[in-house]
């Protein structure tokens, strides 16, 4: 038996290297300090343990889904965490479709169904995205780590019938 779906995408909130590193810089800050601190005070501890608390919330953050994305009879399905709302683009209103890069910024802030300027935006790491363009005017950035697979599988699924 073959894949459930045409496609199947799991973006994770803690899988951008960006985040990564910037966590693993506050962490080191930590255990630098602690290191020196040593002959102080007793709040070198706090430091140790705000370390390995950022180390540990780092480690959980790498397996929390941001957000899934399917394709499958004619439709994208986008799921978000726990309460979000769950977002279906019929690819029947589809009028353009292409691959892009998310943004130009060096730093760009994951979201869910963040509706700016006319377009409807997903994003949880990377910097490609394929963005459509449905009748009304809408466009919608999903952010993909597979922008080539996911263009050609919304394309074939536009065709069929």
């Amino acid at each position: 038996m073959g894949n459930r779906y045409a496609f199947l995408e799991k973006q994770y909130i803690g899988r951008d290297y960006v985040r990564i590193c910037i966590r693993l810089v506050m962490a080191a800050f930590c255990f630098a300090a602690y290191v020196y601190e040593r002959d102080r005070d007793n709040t070198q501890d706090l430091f140790l343990v705000v370390g390995f608390g950022i180390i540990g919330v780092s480690i959980a953050l790498l397996f929390l889904i941001q957000y899934q994305t399917i394709i499958d009879h004619k439709r994208i399905i986008i799921t978000g965490l726990w309460s979000a709302k769950k977002v279906e683009i019929d690819l029947n209103s589809i009028v353009s479709v292409r691959k892009d890069t998310y943004s130009n910024y060096l730093f760009n802030n994951p979201v869910y169904n963040l509706h700016r300027k006319g377009s409807i935006r997903f994003y949880s790491s990377g910097k490609d995205a394929i963005v459509l363009t449905d009748s009304d005017g809408f466009h919608y950035y999903i952010g993909t780590q597979r922008p080539n697979e996911m263009y050609l599988v919304i394309m074939t699924e536009m065709k069929s019938s």
